[in-house]
Formats: C-alpha cells, structure tokens, sequence
C-alpha cells in the first residue's frame, strides 16, 4: 500500500477515496491499514463538510459510532457517563447527556462538543 494520499480536491478524488475506503473498512486500529482508513475517513469528511454540508449527527449515535470505531463497550463509558444504569439510559435516550458528562466523552473520546451539546433524538433516526 502507497502513501500517495492527497487531499480531495474533485469529485473524482472524492469518489476515489470512498472506494478506497470500502476496501479498507473493517482494518484494525494501529496498523498501516487502520492509519490509512483513518486519515482517508478525516480526508473525506473535510470534503463533505466543505462540499455537502450537513446537520452534525445525533449525540447518541456519534457515541455508539465512536464505541464501535474504538472496540468499546458499555461498561467502558461507564467511567465518563457513571454507572452502568446511567449508561444505558443515555444510549437508551431516556436520559440527556449533563455538561460533565459532554466534557468527559470529549476528552476522553474525542467527539465534538458541538456534536455533544445537541439535542438527542428521542428515537432513533
């Protein structure tokens, strides 16, 4: 594998990445692969943001995104959220994210405060 990536400056680049990333999905965190899916994904997103603007997502679903991209499960949220009951009923969207709460999850996930602070839909989009 190359490190020939550039940024995405056309819709073909755009297209060309998207295809590269199909490939690589599902590539381990920490190996070339992973590295390479992850900075191709932040490539995109840069072009999405510019070119397609869209809403920020769910706060909900940008947890479980970032769970899943990271290997985590519930019981490890439980040291940003509290217990295990707490934890539940914010995945669950019976319970609203507090601002410690966003604070923690930004720290320690990374996930924007911006994405954070939204309302959570109350079902699932």
């Amino acid at each position: 594998m190359a490190d020939d990536i550039k940024p995405i400056r056309s819709e073909a680049d755009y297209q060309a990445a998207l295809a590269e990333v199909g490939r690589l999905w599902g590539a381990k965190l920490g190996t070339p692969a992973g590295d390479r899916l992850d900075v191709l994904a932040t490539l995109i997103d840069a072009y999405e943001s510019e070119h397609e603007p869209m809403d920020p997502p769910d706060p909900v679903e940008a947890i479980k995104f970032r769970m899943e991209q990271q290997g985590l499960t519930r019981r490890d949220l439980e040291g940003m959220l509290g217990s295990r009951a707490r934890v539940a009923e914010i995945l669950n969207r019976k319970r609203d994210l507090s601002i410690s709460m966003i604070r923690r999850l930004h720290q320690h996930l990374g996930i924007s405060a911006e994405v954070l602070i939204r309302p959570t839909r109350k079902s699932a989009a």
